[in-house]
This record gives C-alpha cells, sequence and structure tokens, in this order.
C-alpha cells in the first residue's frame, strides 16, 4: 500500500514540511508518481516513528542519517552498536550537565554579591 505525504502526515502526527525536510536530509525517500506526488512506503509510518523517537532521544538528525542505515536495514541489529551510541549520547549528557553544573555554580556565587557598577560613589 502506499501512501501520499498528508496520510504519512496524519498517521505520524509529523508535519508535512518536516516530511519534507527528511526527504532533504535523506532520511525518507518517496516514490514519485507520473504526476509528480510524493508516494511512501507503508514501512515510511514506522521510519518516521523512529526517527521521531531518536529526536526526543536527543539525537541530531546528522546522527540519525548517519546510523539510520545501520539500523533500519539490518535484520539483526548487534546490541554492540546500539550500546556504543547510547553511551556516546549520556557521556556528551554528562559533559553538559558538569558544564551546567559549573555555570550554575558561578551564578549562585554572583548572585549573592554586589555589583561594582552599581555602587554610589
Amino acid at each position: 500500500m502506499s501512501m501520499r505525504i498528508g496520510e504519512v502526515a496524519a498517521r505520524t502526527g509529523v508535519s508535512v514540511d518536516a516530511l519534507r525536510f527528511y526527504e532533504e536530509k535523506h532520511l525518507i525517500k518517496p516514490r514519485r508518481t507520473a504526476n509528480g506526488y510524493r508516494v511512501y512506503a507503508e514501512q515510511t509510518v514506522q521510519l518516521v516513528g523512529y526517527i521521531k523517537m531518536a529526536q526526543q532521544l536527543g539525537f541530531s538528525l546528522a546522527q540519525i542519517g548517519e546510523n539510520l542505515p545501520l539500523l533500519w536495514n539490518s535484520e539483526d541489529v548487534s546490541k554492540d552498536v546500539l550500546s556504543r551510541l547510547f553511551a556516546e549520547k549520556i557521556a556528551a549528557l554528562d559533559e553538559r550537565i558538569a558544564q551546567m553544573n559549573a555555570l550554575r555554580n558561578v551564578l549562585a556565587e554572583r548572585a549573592g554579591q554586589v555589583c561594582p557598577l552599581l555602587r554610589d560613589g
């Protein structure tokens, strides 16, 4: 069964513009009919769901695009591959959390100080 872009949008909750953007980024690939309409395979709904979930987990579209062929087209995705991808994402989050905590500490320290620019002569 083939679907047009509006049907995919309705079934996935992703806008038509987002689907076109996914196509531009080579994340999904429709066929074109003789009159130029995009038609999508049934599995596109599942693929868009995968893309949305990966984005919710913090993966960029570039990262999704890099790993999509490995994860989507492989019948037996290695647990090691997934573990590595998730470990890399966790390490990046841990680094970002440390940076945010350091910034928070600086702000908390500064909040208790009187700004020298506001002192009267």
